[in-house]
């Protein structure tokens, strides 16, 4: 299913050259100069005393760009001193289109400055290509001409696997035999600390007051394969505000039982060992496990790009294919000045599962063009695509950066459920950034996209099985486990990404990840609040619309509902019937009123439109809060107020739950008898009579005419429901 032709972007046609070496050179610090019109590239120094330099390197120029006719190479020692160079006619150099193999270097004699041969020769190919060339990724290219030295790389496009990460449960059952170290300590606040690379983990405080202490608490942590590091545990004594070490034990990961199934894992004993000696020092109770039976949540789960299992042992073969054009964006936002005018240099990262992708730096450019096209194989139609735009703030001289963060652009996110398959979409999406002065639009991205079905059938078949794998389920991780994990995961991308070339910054990965989303918002809580009250709307407007048949606003709707009803209760079996024909029948209505492009960002939606300037800059405060007491006070004040509320409405609910709770429980003897001898009596009503009259009888008296009934007056149910207890009469 995976193609190579690049058929959902424009295709850019490219002069390449690939430098390879020389020989038969009288210096030894050379560098190749390519030039083609007011296009200049050139290769790094040959330093080595070597009279025949390696170079290896490959130079795209954009063909919509050329300038001139005749492609030049020159062989220098500096600026001025040309030792040779030899030239090619555009007009002459052959096309090569992929999959046909690269085309075989040559060697070419060089010319002086008078146009005579000598000895050196230079080892070069040439051919026009597409950005399909399997070198374009590592070509120098004409886009970032400006861009000299070391900061060539940052521009380049690349390709990033994350690692395959895995929950390390560590269950800390009992220590024994500990030596405290200065005397007989009567009462011993004993914990457990944990230490995988950077990251620390703690465990209560022992209840037991002993030099025995006993947890039986699980420790989980993140673990990378190939499982490098060590677990490293260490007993501490906590004495006032100082932790003594008592002990410590190393475990390697690699020694560690992996399991993809719940099931007993072995209790061992390790022993510990003091700090500077190699002391007995008592000895630890653990069951320690890797579970390749979780999937690794390093992204918000309601748009997560890949639920699978760490354990390759149980991933489902791919249902599909993901291919995803980056075409170009528009009207792009000067996020910097150079030469006293504001510029981008844009670049976009995408991420599904653990496939990342970075497009090429388009410098100077407020309106880029990438034309790159990506594959992924797709295991979940449930799964978001991320796309993020940025700015490389990184293309300063090498060591001027001071940490510079890329600048963020805009994001979208594409559920592949919302697309039909074989079908390319390529649209324009609007990119939006909400900043502590207020939300902004930062310009457009145009994207292809086309999802690919191998088999129909396994594709549906996902919609029955469960989103995450079964451990999730049979052995499930608290809330807090699963916040704490998260952190963590997204930690070790953070340094694994860092650790590339070019560099996937914490910015970035934190950014593409989402993390934070979780720290409070009042934007955002007022945003789902919204979307909890338009889900309850429909319910809502078709109990007001029941009302108004209620009181005969309508006597035609009214005398209609009542024909139905009698149609639904004697002749129950068509109604059903009909009800399935009706969804039938509306669903394949609705198809040409489907939506026509995948959804994106909604500014009303999350209420960025609205958001209040204190309330942006609560959202972007660290945590915890650099801001002053007083705002921070009066910040906490009005989260106390909305809390209450919140409280209230809590309160409520509960309480009418627990009314339904008491109908039965004789806290209220009046009333649990009444409604005993309700049911007692209605059970010989529904003997004696008819069910089908009963009902017809109970509807027509809610639909009774308004001459017949009290308006304002709650109902005799409503006025029992109310009088029953409930336990907010105890409550402080």
């Amino acid at each position: 299913m995976l193609t190579s032709s690049f058929d959902l972007v424009k295709r850019m046609t490219f002069l390449y050259i690939r430098i390879v070496k020389a020989r038969g050179i009288p210096s030894n610090d050379l560098f190749v100069e390519v030039t083609i019109g007011s296009y200049k590239g050139r290769t790094k120094r040959s330093t080595n005393p070597n009279p025949n330099p390696e170079f290896h390197q490959v130079f795209a120029f954009n063909s919509d760009r050329l300038q001139g006719n005749f492609l030049e190479v020159a062989m220098k020692v500096n600026e001025e001193e040309v030792i040779g160079k030899c030239r090619f006619e555009v007009a002459e150099i052959p096309t090569r289109v992929p999959p046909d193999s690269p085309l075989a270097p040559q060697w070419y004699r060089l010319e002086d400055r008078n146009g005579n041969r000598f000895g050196g020769e230079v080892m070069l190919s040439v051919w026009m290509g597409t950005q399909a060339d399997e070198v374009f990724p590592e070509a120098w290219h004409s886009d970032s001409a400006t861009v000299t030295g070391e900061n060539v790389v940052i521009t380049r496009s690349k390709v990033y696997l994350s690692p395959r990460l895995w929950y390390l449960r560590v269950n800390v059952i009992e220590a024994q035999d500990l030596v405290p170290l200065k005397g007989n300590r009567m009462n011993p606040e004993v914990l457990v600390k944990g230490f995988v690379g950077n990251v620390v983990v703690r465990s209560r405080v022992s209840q037991t007051w002993t030099m025995s202490p006993v947890w039986n608490e699980d420790m989980m942590f993140v673990a990378v394969e190939p499982f490098e590091d060590s677990l490293l545990l260490s007993l501490e004594d906590k004495v006032g505000q100082k932790e003594e070490c008592l002990g410590r034990c190393e475990i390697k990961l690699s020694q560690v039982e992996r399991r993809v199934l719940p099931g007993p894992v072995p209790a061992l004993w390790y022993n510990l060992e003091r700090i500077g000696d190699s002391g007995f020092a008592g000895r630890i109770h653990l069951r320690v496990s890797l579970d390749g039976g979780y999937h690794v949540l390093d992204e918000s789960i309601q748009y997560s790009s890949d639920y699978r299992a760490s354990a390759k042992l149980l991933w489902t073969p791919a249902i599909g294919v993901l291919e995803l054009g980056v075409i170009s964006a528009s009207g792009l936002m000067p996020m910097k000045s150079r030469d006293g005018r504001g510029t981008t240099d844009a670049y976009c990262v995408a991420k599904y599962g653990q496939k990342w992708v970075r497009t090429r730096t388009i410098v100077d450019s407020l309106s880029p063009k990438w034309n790159e096209q990506y594959t992924w194989e797709v295991y979940d139609p449930y799964t978001v695509i991320t796309v993020a735009v940025f700015d490389n703030l990184h293309l300063l001289l090498p060591g001027n950066t001071n940490g510079a963060k890329d600048s963020r652009i805009g994001k979208i996110r594409i559920r592949l459920s919302t697309l039909e398959t074989e079908r390319i979409y390529t649209h324009s999406y609007p990119l939006i950034v909400l900043k502590p002065d207020g939300v902004k639009k930062m310009g457009e991205i145009q994207l292809a996209i086309r999802f690919s079905c191998i088999s129909t059938i396994d594709m549906l078949q996902k919609y029955s099985e469960p989103l995450l794998p079964e451990m999730h389920y049979l052995t499930p991780l608290s809330i807090y486990q699963l916040d704490n994990l998260r952190h963590q995961a997204t930690h070790i991308l953070c340094l694994k990404l860092g650790r590339t070339e070019p560099p996937l910054g914490r910015d970035v990965v934190e950014y593409m990840l989402d993390f934070g989303s979780n720290i409070w918002s009042l934007r955002r809580g007022r945003a789902n609040f919204e979307r909890i009250v338009n889900f309850f709307t429909t319910f809502i407007d078709s109990w007001i619309w029941f009302d108004s048949v209620c009181k005969w606003k309508s006597p035609v709707t009214t005398i209609l509902v009542h024909l139905i009803f009698l149609f639904v209760i004697f002749l129950p079996k068509h109604c059903v019937t009909s009800l399935l024909l009706y969804g039938f029948v509306i669903g394949f209505y609705r198809y040409h009123l489907r939506p026509r492009h995948p959804p994106h960002m909604d500014i009303k939606l999350s209420k960025a439109d609205s958001a209040l300037p204190d309330e942006l800059d609560e959202e972007f405060d660290g945590f915890p809060s650099a801001k002053s007491p007083d705002l921070v006070k009066k910040r906490y004040d009005r989260l106390r107020g909305i809390a209450g509320r919140m409280m209230m409405v809590l309160g409520d609910l509960a309480t009418q739950g627990e009314r339904v709770k008491n109908l039965l429980s004789w806290r209220d003897p009046r009333a649990t008898f009444l409604f005993s001898m309700f049911c007692l009596v209605a059970c010989g009503v529904i003997f004696l009579v008819s069910m089908k009259l009963l009902m017809t009888l109970l509807a027509f008296y809610v639909m009774r005419h308004p001459r017949l009934r009290v308006f304002d007056i709650p109902s005799v149910p409503q006025n029992f429901f109310r009088r029953l207890p409930s336990r907010a009469d105890s409550m402080l």
